[in-house]
């Protein structure tokens, strides 16, 4: 029997399979005539777009068997999860996972049963569905996961069906260029497959309406081989052949444009307009079955018309001329989509060893990503094939430059006399779109390696969509046994909102930390370290954890060392702490307790208790920092969190507190507002005040300045409001002083930018 026809079989019984999941209750094998008891009460899905996954899969199999290719795909058009679904039953991976869906009659009804359906699964591509690395749930991401998945896998080809409604987004047009990052002799290779089949929920797509000659221009524009392939099996057949001979020839990558109808096989007809090659195929061709007999019919012949007697036995099992299509390397069995099983631990350098010495506390300045950036360098060092480095063209100006002393940065685009640390097997990747370098750097880790991405604050908001994606993700992979755990997705935040000073008012913006903790509390934790010493804590911390969101937020600029190395630890990880050095409860019960949290924060913090101890030091004044913001919930909330009797003993139940944060001040309040104290708290932090101006001066604006602070306490503390009035009104004077000074000199006071702790711990 000739091998098309078993493509063709397994194709046909894959799209028998998505129908029945879209549609069907019952009768899986079509035993006997449809009844409405055997439809499901709720139609969802999409079927458009599935037909054309199906076939990609059935070539894609005889290629995997016929040259022992290593291999796993990227559905970008993700709503078409009855496919992906539909593949891995076929295959026999999702019984292997999921035993009571067996590959038998019982199997393919509670196959059926589950899809879209109260306590079953999604109907997009998710992490449910074996082989799949890519959440079909948003559009756009999915060439960016296949290059992250493709580096540094040198065996692996990872095939991606881009559709050509995603082929609209802006993180997919900027995803073509990926393939000047991929160095073809160390790296896997990403075969795009580009979809055509016409039409989005209700328009038709651009690329499909261009002339074939413009997209064609486009894709060797971007620096491919554009192969065109029409709904024909032999066609499919002959043109991977070509596809895959050319993959290694040196030449630029190939790529395939395969145009089907939407709909594929479907209903070309219902109530009189044409569905098959229209938008109207998109989701559900036929709509309300159960109460219409006429489209009752028009299902079982669609169902019927994929033979499903030559597919199925009577048992429900596979017959030899579907199984004969199943390679032995199945795309939905692949390791390296359940990147957990091939993960294997970074080999990490003792970050002690970059510890910046603190003789005298907040004495001394140092720049905390610099510090960092040498712990990198030797992660990167010890690490050659598993940790990649991802940032928009960032890394020096973060301050991470010490990295390139151990590598270069990707590049296989041409080279020029003067670039600087270029290569093509560099570890470091810049390219100036976020969205890439998130794609990038999930599918890196989803496909079992580790990594980190540094940006500025302010644009990580770019992408907020993708990071929802992943935290989503990783949520639902807790509770998937099979799912392994995969390495932290790592985020460092620098040039932050108090340091834009010279960007102004568009950069000064943290609010992606009020995105990222709207998230689950096992997925996320957030962290901001005031100093080196924490900061290389933190970071040795989040590059050894698994199945998390870290955000690390840290200055680029000099900061006061605080601690030394050993105080560091404790203080990272107890997540926060009470700074004795600053305080002067002296294990009393203190009149007002000064939180902070960031590390310009915390330097206000601390030159207000030390004014505090100079106006009034008959004031007990407790000064804690937090590094770890989630030990602020309640433990019912977050697993960091500390317990009532402990946040109480540390801010007290009935104190003011005055809690200097480096984001939006209601953030805290979210996170504390179960407090008994609650009511007692106080919270500076940005309020959207900005502009182009002096590290101070930004400070005072959004009155998280060391004056502004005093005043707090003058206020908030009972009995000082009109006992310590002159002392508020000197702070006054104090602010419009420190502003006249930008004004007239263009930079901070003197007692300001070199300001250190006065008093000997």
């Amino acid at each position: 029997m000739d091998t098309l026809e078993h493509i063709d079989a397994y194709w046909r019984a894959a799209n028998y399979l998505s129908v029945g999941q879209i549609y069907l209750l019952d009768n899986p094998l079509l035993t006997e005539p449809l009844r409405p008891e055997h439809i499901k009460p709720r139609l969802l899905g999409h079927w458009g777009t599935t037909p054309g996954l199906n076939f990609c899969f059935a070539h894609l199999n005889r290629i995997i068997a016929e040259r022992d290719q290593d291999m796993i795909y990227i559905a970008g058009p993700g709503h078409g999860g009855p496919a992906a679904v539909a593949h891995a039953w076929l295959e026999g991976t999702y019984s292997e996972k999921y035993p009571d869906i067996s590959r038998d009659a019982a199997g393919m009804r509670r196959l059926f049963r589950q899809f879209s359906f109260p306590g079953g699964i999604p109907s997009h591509v998710a992490p449910e569905t074996p082989g799949s690395i890519h959440e079909g749930g948003e559009l756009g991401y999915s060439l960016a996961h296949a290059y992250g998945a493709a580096i540094d896998n040198p065996d692996l080809v990872v095939a991606c069906v881009i559709g050509d409604g995603e082929a609209e987004t802006g993180p997919l047009a900027a995803s073509w260029h990926s393939n000047k990052f991929l160095n073809r002799d160390r790296d896997g290779v990403v075969l795009p497959i580009l979809h055509l089949n016409g039409y989005k929920i209700a328009n038709p797509t651009v690329l499909a309406r261009i002339p074939e000659s413009e997209l064609l221009d486009l894709m060797r524009g971007y620096g491919y081989r554009p192969h065109v392939v029409g709904p024909s099996h032999e066609e499919m057949a002959q043109t991977l052949d070509t596809v895959f001979d050319e993959m290694r020839d040196g030449g630029p990558l190939p790529m395939i444009i395969l145009r089907t109808p939407k709909g594929w096989t479907g209903p070309r007809e219902v109530d009189g307009q044409r569905v098959e090659g229209t938008w109207r195929s998109h989701q559900v061709p036929l709509a309300d079955v159960r109460h219409h007999p006429e489209r009752m019919a028009q299902l079982e012949e669609w169902m019927r018309s994929y033979r499903p007697d030559e597919l199925f036995d009577a048992d429900g099992r596979p017959r030899e001329i579907v199984l004969r299509a199943v390679p032995d390397k199945r795309m939905s069995g692949s390791p390296h989509a359940n990147g957990g099983e091939i993960l294997r631990p970074l080999v990490l350098p003792d970050f002690r060893e970059h510890a910046v010495e603190v003789k005298a506390p907040a004495s001394h300045e140092s720049e905390p990503t610099r510090a960092l950036g040498g712990f990198l360098r030797d992660v990167i060092a010890a690490n050659p094939a598993s940790f990649r480095l991802m940032g928009p063209d960032e890394t020096v100006s973060n301050r991470l430059q010490a990295v390139f002393e151990a590598t270069d940065r990707t590049w296989n685009a041409d080279l020029e006399p003067g670039d600087d640390h270029l290569s093509p097997d560099g570890r470091v990747m810049e390219v100036l779109s976020e969205h890439l370098c998130q794609g990038w750097l999930e599918g890196y880790l989803l496909t079992g390696r580790h990594g980190l991405f540094n940006c500025y604050e302010a644009f990580i908001h770019i992408i907020d969509s993708m990071f929802n994606q992943h935290a989503k993700w990783l949520d639902a992979s807790r509770d998937i046994p099979w799912r392994r755990p995969i390495a932290s997705l790592n985020y460092l935040l620098s040039s932050h909102v108090w340091r834009q000073d010279h960007n102004g008012f568009s950069h000064q913006d943290p609010g992606f930390l009020d995105v990222v903790v709207n998230k689950k509390a096992s997925v996320v934790r957030v962290y901001l370290p005031p100093d080196a010493n924490t900061l290389l804590s933190v970071g040795d911390h989040c590059l050894r954890s698994r199945d998390y969101v870290n955000v690390i937020v840290a200055g680029k600029q000099p900061v006061l060392d605080l601690f030394t190395m050993d105080e560091a630890i404790t203080h990272c990880t107890r997540g926060l702490g009470i700074i004795d050095w600053a305080s002067t409860d002296a294990g009393q019960e203190p009149d007002v307790v000064l939180a902070c949290a960031g590390d310009v924060p915390t330097l206000e913090t601390l030159a207000a208790a030390a004014l505090l101890r100079e106006h009034l030091p008959q004031l007990k004044v407790r000064v804690v920092n937090v590094v770890d913001l989630m030990r602020l919930q309640p433990p019912s909330e977050h697993p960091h969190g500390l317990s009532d009797a402990e946040y109480d003993a540390l801010f007290t139940a009935d104190k003011p507190v005055i809690f200097n944060f480096h984001g939006y001040p209601w953030l805290i309040h979210r996170l504390t507002y179960r407090r008994t104290g609650h009511a007692n708290l106080h919270v500076r932090g940005y309020k959207e005040e900005g502009t182009t101006t002096t590290p101070f001066d930004m400070a005072m604006l959004n009155d998280i300045d060391r004056y502004h602070l005093v005043m707090d306490v003058i206020d908030r503390v009972p009995g000082l409001a009109v006992e310590q009035a002159h002392l508020r009104q000197h702070m006054a004077d104090a602010r419009l002083r420190a502003r006249a000074h930008t004004r007239e000199h263009g930079e901070d006071a003197p007692e300001i930018r070199e300001w250190t702790w006065p008093y000997s711990s």
